[in-house]
């Protein structure tokens, strides 16, 4: 994916020694759940994996985005749950504005409680009647005195029902990007609540909520950076989370191909395995190539964004990239099943329903274009 060094390396044992033990043999028991334990926040942190990509002054580990995708990766590979591996990452997009944007304060009451696992956080910018439209967002937070009084609601927020603070998008001044804000809204809030917990066609094991602010007054030294400033931090944070997901259809894909090659070497079909014939192997191989081609894109993108290039275009191709190679490969997964593939206990049942979101959540796949279209000039 990237070049990796011997850190990369010992990373990813660390990861496959988590996941086997505290993931993979409760990953179907967890998808059926609809949950997994908060215990495992506190697992993750303990094992040096939770606080990988953050600074060590906050409590993390240091490192990059390679070295949060190469856990990633091997989280989904060695874990067989994409949804837990998404609800144990939700601070992914979460903490990033408060680490760049926040007081030390703000860091020491948010972001170090979540990195040791003892907090859960959530980012929440999408609302029911928005979608992508992040600069038309209505939730509004109206200063009074030293508190904001917020009212409105988000919807398909990961990790919202667990959560205990969400980092919300407001709108504080005028229409458009000038007026957005970013507030900490912390469970409890009187007026906050999950008004619903979602079900979804994947991603099972992760909780994803439906949030209501009924007039709930939020001290104003929760709001990140300045006020009317939070789209610029909003975006910067959205380049991240593209490839976040770029990253996890890759691993996604390569589980996929994985399962495919053993069952098709185990299969027998008229006197021979699978793997004997043309049109088998001829999948497997398509399958392959493409995800080394979306594997390679994304690690250009990473190289690039750990130089300091701005990437904001190349990422949204990675991710288009990355969610049609996806999608193919997971299909390609359950046809070469057959009836087993459809069935609920086939890992490539669950992997095929999880690989839908992919073009849809961290902005849609025609989003992904227009910006590819802005900054190509047409």
């Amino acid at each position: 994916m990237f070049y990796e060094t011997e850190e990369h390396a010992a990373l990813r044992e660390q990861a496959r020694r988590f996941a086997r033990k505290h993931i993979h043999p409760f990953a179907h028991a967890w998808d059926e759940a609809e949950e997994f334990p908060l215990e495992l926040y506190r697992l993750a942190a303990e094992s040096g994996i939770l606080g990988v990509g953050y600074p060590e002054d906050v409590g993390g580990g240091g490192g990059g985005l390679s070295h949060v995708l190469a856990v990633s990766e091997e989280l989904v590979l060695e874990g067989h749950n994409v949804g837990v591996v998404v609800g144990l990452g939700s601070h992914g997009i979460a903490l990033p504005p408060i680490i760049r944007f926040g007081t030390d304060a703000q860091k020491e009451r948010f972001v170090k409680p979540v990195v040791r696992g003892e907090k859960v956080a959530a980012l929440a910018i999408t609302e029911p009647g928005g979608g992508s439209d992040v600069a038309g967002l209505t939730t509004r937070a109206v200063r009074e005195g030293d508190v904001y009084v917020v009212s409105g609601s988000k919807t398909f927020i990961t990790s919202g029902c667990r959560a205990d603070f969400v980092t919300a998008a407001v709108r504080t001044g005028g229409p458009g990007h000038g007026g957005v804000s970013l507030l900490v809204i912390e469970r409890g809030t009187p007026g906050f609540s999950v008004s619903k917990k979602l079900k979804k066609t994947g991603w099972w094991a992760s909780d994803t909520a439906e949030l209501s602010f009924d007039g709930c007054r939020v001290p104003a030294a929760n709001l990140i950076g300045e006020e009317n400033q939070g789209f610029v931090p909003i975006m910067m944070n959205f380049a991240t989370e593209r490839l976040f997901l770029a990253g996890q259809c890759v691993a996604i894909a390569e589980l996929c191909h994985r399962e495919s090659v053993r069952y098709a070497r185990e299969r027998v079909a008229f006197g021979k395995p699978l793997t004997g014939f043309q049109v088998t192997r001829h999948k497997l191989a398509d399958m392959a190539t493409q995800i080394a081609a979306a594997r390679a894109l994304l690690g250009e993108c990473v190289v690039r964004l750990e130089r300091g290039e701005q990437v904001t275009s190349l990422a949204a191709m990675a991710k288009n990239s990355a969610t049609d190679m996806l999608g193919f490969v997971a299909d390609q997964a359950v046809q070469i099943h057959g009836g087993y593939g459809y069935m609920r206990e086939s890992l490539v049942e669950r992997l095929y329903r999880d690989a839908r979101l992919y073009p849809i959540g961290g902005g849609t796949r025609e989003i992904m274009n227009e910006i590819i279209s802005k900054t190509q000039g047409y």
